[in-house]
């Protein structure tokens, strides 16, 4: 008996010491697990770490536990947090990523990749990269949709007033602004609570976000707006991403542009699925005049061309693709 319990005792030492040496990865993001953000975050950790095997152990943290996302571009730069899944935020790292904050801008995913391929990895990437932070992979979070407890949104006026959340970022409070909104930055993780209490109206997100936080508890209202196409990036440092192991880039170079294909088709198979889920969680249902809306997001553009050095080009060459 001795005999096996000492051995038992050597093999759990042996088993902790491996663990213990094992290199960390610290990924984290700032979405809920339930999210299309966090599902495609979980999938990527367990996918990254079945590649990399025991060598290495992916720490996955969710729902802001190590941040909100500009908390975590400050951990990736000071080297506490390797990988993040960083969203609307990256137009304060550099104003070119406010292209995504355009309103009506993204066609459908098929745009998106186009738009990926020729802008993101190659303009918005080297924006990043003079910014300290290298874009591995573009992500999905979605279309947003507009929420609220006052009354169905058709029309640019049905937001005067309204106390709408919007990320942290100037470009969406600009753009709610324009069409008369009163929009309130906050993270992610504090709207839940935000809505319930009233300190807010209404917010705007992705459907598959929407469902994830249960925001269909606090909300009366559901307009499909599909206002703007956000999309996600999945981040780490420059000085961070160099002292990385030749193996571990690629692997996670490969695990998440794997990952990419898995978001965009779990996006636009949730899509149908999270609105009869909504509705059937009685929030009700409307479409907005797009067109009334397009008309009414003229300053934003306007904006965006005077204060992004080769704004209206980078707008043009985004819009273009839309024709291939």
């Amino acid at each position: 008996m001795k005999r096996v319990m000492l051995a038992a005792t050597l093999l759990a030492a042996a088993l902790g010491a491996t663990t213990a040496h094992a290199e960390k990865i610290v990924f984290a993001i700032g979405g809920s697990p339930n999210s299309l953000q966090g599902q495609t975050a979980q999938y990527f950790a367990d996918s990254l770490q079945a590649r990399l095997g025991d060598e290495h152990q992916v720490e996955y943290y969710h729902s802001g536990q190590l941040g909100d996302e500009r908390q975590l571009i400050q951990k990736l730069r000071l080297g506490t947090v390797d990988l993040a899944a960083i969203s609307s935020v990256m137009s304060s790292v550099s104003p070119s990523f406010a292209l995504f904050d355009m309103p009506f801008m993204v066609k459908d995913r098929e745009h998106l990749k186009r738009i990926d391929d020729a802008i993101v990895m190659t303009d918005l990437a080297e924006d990043a990269k003079s910014k300290g932070l290298k874009l591995v992979s573009t992500w999905e979070n979605g279309f947003r949709q507009i929420t609220n407890n006052e009354h169905p949104i058709v029309a640019p006026e049905d937001l005067d007033g309204l106390k709408l959340r919007t990320p942290q970022s100037e470009w969406r409070t600009g753009m709610f602004n324009a069409w008369g909104a009163n929009p309130t930055p906050m993270a992610f993780s504090e709207v839940f609570v935000a809505l319930q209490t009233g300190v807010v109206d209404g917010q705007e997100n992705p459907l598959s976000n929407i469902d994830g936080a249960k925001f269909q508890e606090v909300q009366k209202y559901l307009s499909l707006s599909n206002h703007v196409y956000s999309p996600i990036w999945l981040t780490s440092s420059q000085a961070g991403w160099n002292k990385m192991p030749e193996g571990v880039k690629a692997a996670i170079a490969e695990v998440s542009a794997e990952t990419q294909s898995w978001a965009f088709a779990k996006g636009a198979e949730l899509d149908d699925k999270l609105l009869a889920s909504l509705k059937a969680g009685g929030m009700a249902v409307n479409e907005v005049d797009r067109d009334a809306f397009v008309t009414a997001s003229a300053p934003v553009y306007q904006a965006f061309s005077d204060k992004v050095d080769g704004g209206q080009a980078l707008v043009d060459r985004a819009m273009a693709l839309a024709k291939e």
